[in-house]
């Protein structure tokens, strides 16, 4: 073979592999450019457009509820007037177990209650994506002796006590917590719920064993339905407390006796103005729901509740706090300390 061949053979080799390695390249994303982890994702221009659409800021506080029976999760944003707006509802793509709270690590339940998530619960390299922590068991979980950990909401529409989205929802909702919570929003709240907690939907699941521990779950519901503030949430006496504060300013006990407790005063949120109806405006996205009706049961039985509690009203000596809370207690002799107990 001819020095001329030998050097057409290998400028043709070179030519050859160079192409094979820039194919290679480009199958498997190395072009050149960075690539931006799930986490790291930017909201995208639509989101971001539809932000300031209804008056929002990606920065602004965020708030979240869930309801297992819709397959439902929705994303509320602070405006400037100090109330929170519906900015959009995505679809639960999958969800396990059955309406009820969850008991114990392995029964594949999701959690109900009220919950809140840090930017450590942030979990940006998730093996479903990305994902937060609910942060169950909570201080009211732990002191009925419930167990169980890692309960997310997170991406892969996979379920084994869990929220799942899809990738592409779960992603923007992340975004939307992690721009919260970098803008200083030191945690935010979320509230799981069996369904929503309207009166026919009550009505419609009374025999279910549940329906005590739901009713406390509608007090914080209805509150936020009124207010569109996410209402002070306390533990104490293994129960929930909706709309208090402690007259000290102290931290609550879960399975401690109650505090002297009073009820902040919000006005009611009344919608008014074209640009707060636009704020209000529902957006549904579109997505699957792998939960049916057919595979969603409210175990009925004997109705679960705490142990019972009473409540004395310090200027009356009666039962003021009772009545506001529903909890069918008696008059405490403790008056004298804001709110009796045993």
């Amino acid at each position: 073979m001819s020095r001329r061949e030998m050097n057409l053979m290998g400028s043709g080799l070179i030519r050859v592999v160079g192409t094979v390695v820039l194919a290679a390249l480009v199958l498997s994303g190395c072009s050149g450019a960075p690539q931006i982890a799930p986490a790291d994702q930017p909201l995208t221009k639509q989101t971001m457009m539809l932000l300031g659409k209804k008056g929002m800021s990606a920065e602004a506080p965020i708030f979240v509820r869930i309801f297992k029976e819709e397959s439902e999760l929705e994303v509320w944003k602070q405006r400037s007037d100090g109330r929170f707006y519906h900015f959009k509802t995505y679809p639960i793509c999958n969800w396990s177990g059955d309406l009820g709270p969850k008991l114990r690590q392995g029964d594949k339940q999701a959690p109900e209650g009220f919950y809140r998530v840090s930017s450590r619960q942030l979990n940006p390299n998730s093996s479903f994506h990305v994902s937060f922590n609910l942060g169950y068991p909570n201080a009211y979980d732990q002191s009925l002796g419930r167990t169980g950990n890692f309960l997310m909401v997170h991406g892969k529409c996979k379920s084994a006590g869990c929220y799942a989205m899809t990738d592409a929802l779960i992603e923007e909702i992340y975004g939307l917590a992690r721009d919260a919570l970098k803008a200083g929003q030191t945690s935010f709240e979320v509230h799981a719920f069996p369904f929503r907690m309207t009166d026919e939907n009550m009505k419609r699941y009374s025999k279910s064993k549940w329906i005590g521990f739901w009713r406390t779950l509608k007090r914080g519901y209805d509150d936020f339905e009124a207010n569109r503030v996410p209402p002070p949430i306390e533990v104490c006496e293994r129960r929930y407390i909706v709309n208090v504060a402690t007259m000290d300013g102290s931290k609550t006990q879960a399975d401690a006796a109650c505090p002297a407790f009073y009820q902040p005063k919000l006005e009611p949120f009344v919608p008014h103005l074209n640009e707060q109806k636009l704020a209000a405006e529902r957006i549904e996205v579109p997505g699957p729901r792998m939960r049916t009706a057919q595979s969603i049961h409210a175990p009925e039985g004997q109705e679960w509740a705490p142990p019972a509690v009473a409540y004395a009203d310090s200027n009356t000596g009666g039962s003021a706090f009772t009545r506001m809370f529903g909890l069918g207690a008696t008059t405490s002799s403790n008056a004298q300390t804001g709110f009796g107990f045993r």
